[in-house]
């Protein structure tokens, strides 16, 4: 059954790596697409700006005139020689055209540069650029530049009359502009693996608290049939002594077999309450009979009902009961029933010799602080973190060496928190265990 979990475990991990791979592979294929797509478009758009620009240049278009006839001095062509782009139109006009044409390319949001380079000048100067561009030019690394020759073509009549000229355009931060066009392709696709992520660790989840829940199923079988087959065993060799001849003769003999039966029959009916009261929990239908009780008369009375028992195992209750008030609003039988298992406890998981149990109470502000304290075998942080558990049992070997189902101290616990209480416990192995519970006083 492990190698079946484990296998499930593998391959829903394996699947769960192998969509998120891709995930991560599909957005960036495209990335690249749209990063192409992104490149043309400001590309179309700047020529489309540079080949308006250059044909405005000149009172003649850029394209399609004759040849310079070897008849016309080229002398005579200079004085119509065309002002440049940077004469002709101002910045905002320039900026104006490339927005309108990035907007028709579907590039509102886009950011950008411009500027226009003087191919004639002989320092190549920028005779028009915008207040970035330098800037941005040298940052390689983030921006995108895009540029259109405005110069005439060669052999058209207007060659060497218009400025060799190119526009130039910078796109800044292109991947920001990427990602933000993506955005809802990403956030869906994190969406998405986020919802496989979590069904996968729901269903391990669910798979191994299936697994733990058929464990405990298991053991709480084998602990019952423990607990009720040693007094059905003891009930039925008391019954086959009875019809001894010699035994109905002896009224001593008689009134021993006869408590032997009574005490084992009280004892199966207390396992089969607790089991009761276990599944009254779990519907949450226990009744509480909630009226002002006295918790040092009860502490008492609880330490008495064990002295017998503790005097069996060489041990001894200490009671140090130092609250000056110790009213509270409680049930009788449940309070009483929670400190029992608590001492029932402490003995179960005592030392040989030398069992010492000791309850204190003091009041903290509006509250009364209850310890019950042994000298015991202590429990490790593994079994600390998990006695709260309903049919959970801290073995010390045997698997039947604890009597009990393992429900007591979730009793406990739901006990103390339905009477307006809180519960903690410390233990260090060895050294034995404590647990503290606060109630509210009533004024």
């Amino acid at each position: 059954m492990k190698k079946i979990y484990l296998l499930i475990i593998i391959l829903i991990t394996l699947s769960l790596i192998g969509i998120i791979v891709g995930q991560i592979m599909s957005i960036k294929n495209a990335l690249i697409i749209k990063n192409e797509q992104l490149e043309q478009n400001i590309q179309m758009a700047v020529n489309e700006v540079g080949q308006e620009i250059a044909e405005q240049s000149g009172k003649f278009p850029s394209t399609g005139f004759p040849k310079l006839s070897p008849e016309w001095p080229y002398d005579q062509f200079l004085k119509f020689k065309t002002p440049t782009v940077a004469q002709r139109y101002t910045p905002s006009q320039v900026h104006d055209k490339l927005r309108m044409a990035l907007n028709k390319h579907g590039l509102k949001k886009t950011n950008f540069e411009f500027a226009i380079l003087n191919r004639n000048s002989i320092t190549n100067n920028y005779e028009m650029q915008t207040l970035n561009f330098s800037k941005l030019l040298a940052d390689t690394a983030r921006s995108r530049t895009f540029w259109f020759p405005l110069s005439a073509p060669s052999g058209s009549i207007t060659e060497g009359l218009v400025a060799d000229e190119e526009l130039w355009v910078i796109v800044p931060d292109v991947k920001n502009f990427l990602l933000e066009s993506m955005s809802w392709m990403i956030i869906v696709s994190i969406l998405f693996t986020l919802v496989i992520c979590t069904a996968f660790f729901i269903t391990v989840r669910t798979m191994l608290r299936q697994k733990k829940l058929s464990e405990i199923k298991s053991d709480f079988i084998n602990n019952m049939t423990h607990e009720f087959k040693t007094p059905l065993a003891t009930i039925s060799l008391a019954v086959d002594a009875l019809k001894n001849d010699k035994v109905w003769s002896n009224r001593e003999k008689m009134d021993y077999f006869s408590g032997i039966i009574k005490d084992e029959n009280r004892r199966m009916n207390k396992q089969v309450e607790t089991i009761l009261q276990a599944a009254l929990l779990d519907k949450q239908e226990v009744q509480l009979n909630m009226k002002p009780q006295h918790v040092h008369e009860i502490i008492t009375r609880v330490a008495d009902n064990f002295r017998l028992q503790m005097e069996d195992r060489n041990g001894k209750a200490e009671l140090h009961l130092d609250a000056a008030k110790d009213l509270i609003e409680a049930d009788e039988v449940h309070f009483t029933n929670l400190l029992s298992n608590l001492i029932d406890n402490a003995i179960k998981y005592s030392k040989d010799n030398g069992l010492l149990v000791k309850m204190w109470t003091q009041n903290t502000g509006s509250t009364i602080r209850i310890k019950v304290e042994d000298n015991g075998i202590g429990m490790t942080k593994e079994t600390l973190s998990r006695i709260f558990e309903k049919f959970y049992r801290a073995h010390t070997g045997n698997v039947h060496n604890v009597k009990g189902f393992g429900l007591g101290l979730s009793y406990v616990k739901a006990m103390v928190e339905a009477q307006k209480g809180k519960i903690k416990v410390e233990s260090t192995p060895g050294r034995g265990t404590t647990f503290t519970m606060e109630f509210p006083l009533l004024r």
